[in-house]
């Protein structure tokens, strides 16, 4: 009988490419849905598939145990794992693979594209041409502003680079720091997160979404940034408290948010970020390119396959890599 696949990201499914031919050749049976599926619809799917290849959806403790014991791989489509119940998988051997160093250009692309945008008036400029009328907005350039950022991972390293390009002074704070590429950028390292918050223009966090990093972005913190600083969030969206932010927009202390992602994906239409004149917000797009999916989607595939076939390399997150014939 042929493995049963369920393919929820959306991604993956929408940009054509080589991940399509490759996937549709292995014989699997493949079901597809558009996620990111909450734990509801996951706890009504689980339990006929060998293996996820998912996005952002629930897989919950809950998922998992329902979904034993035919599950035997979870294939995640991207790096952030923080939907997936990494200590369940451990304890129930899922292993769970990844697919780093496949969008670390897009996303920081994306996240300048957004602070560019929230500089120069983009959208209220475009806005107000569409309707005819010529609205002349005076903006700020990056020259030598001052650029926070929280984690010095792939996409950080990348923001370094542009924002060096852009001659902007460059801090930064997380517990993984590369010494020689930070000493070559002339990166300032801040030995915690209110003292980066405190010194610069923008905050852009590019780390993963834990205990202690859920809502590092808050009222408090705000508080401490200079006046009229702008946030650029292409991480996750609970990495800020979108309370203070609208606070913070509201009373003049930020100059600005632009977002990829938010606490709720997608957001009801009614969320005030949606609306706010100071704020951007993107549909969760940043490593949504014609380029960058179809290496992620490859990435993703070929970890499933080598891991079914028990054959080839894997990028296990989780550390669990049993035999798949076990």
């Amino acid at each position: 009988m042929a493995e049963r696949i369920l393919l929820t990201t959306c991604s993956f499914q929408d940009t054509p490419g080589p991940h399509h031919e490759f996937f549709e050749s292995q014989g699997y049976e493949i079901v597809r849905e558009r996620g990111p599926l909450s734990e509801a619809r996951m706890l009504e799917l689980a339990g006929e598939f060998d293996g996820f290849l998912c996005g952002d959806d629930g897989i919950t403790r809950a998922v998992i145990e329902k979904s034993l014991p035919r599950l035997r791989v979870i294939a995640k489509y991207g790096i952030g794992l923080d939907k997936i119940d990494i200590p369940a998988t451990k304890e129930l051997g899922i292993p769970v693979m990844f697919t780093p160093g496949v969008n670390h250009t897009t996303v920081a692309e994306h996240t300048f594209c957004l602070m560019l945008a929230l500089y120069r008036n983009l959208i209220e400029t475009v806005d107000a041409t569409r309707k005819g009328e010529w609205k002349r907005l005076t903006g700020h350039e990056l020259w030598r502003k001052k650029i926070g950022l929280v984690g010095l991972g792939r996409i950080g390293q990348e923001m370094v680079k542009r924002a060096r390009g852009f001659d902007m002074e460059v801090h930064g704070f997380g517990n993984f720091w590369p010494e020689e590429f930070c000493a070559e950028h002339g990166v300032t390292r801040h030995d915690s997160l209110d003292s980066l918050f405190a010194t610069c223009d923008i905050i852009s966090p590019h780390t993963k979404l834990n205990a202690s990093t859920h809502h590092m972005i808050n009222r408090e913190r705000i508080a401490m940034m200079p006046d009229d600083a702008i946030i650029v969030n292409t991480g996750r969206g609970e990495l800020a408290d979108t309370a203070a932010v609208l606070g913070a927009l509201e009373s003049g202390k930020l100059a600005g948010y632009a977002t990829d992602v938010m606490e709720e994906e997608p957001p009801p239409a009614d969320h005030p970020l949606l609306s706010h004149p100071k704020a951007i917000v993107t549909s969760h797009i940043g490593s949504r390119t014609f380029e960058s999916v179809p290496r992620q989607a490859m990435k993703a595939v070929t970890n499933l396959v080598n891991f079914l076939k028990g054959e080839g390399p894997v990028f296990c997150a989780n550390g669990v890599v049993p035999s798949a014939e076990e």
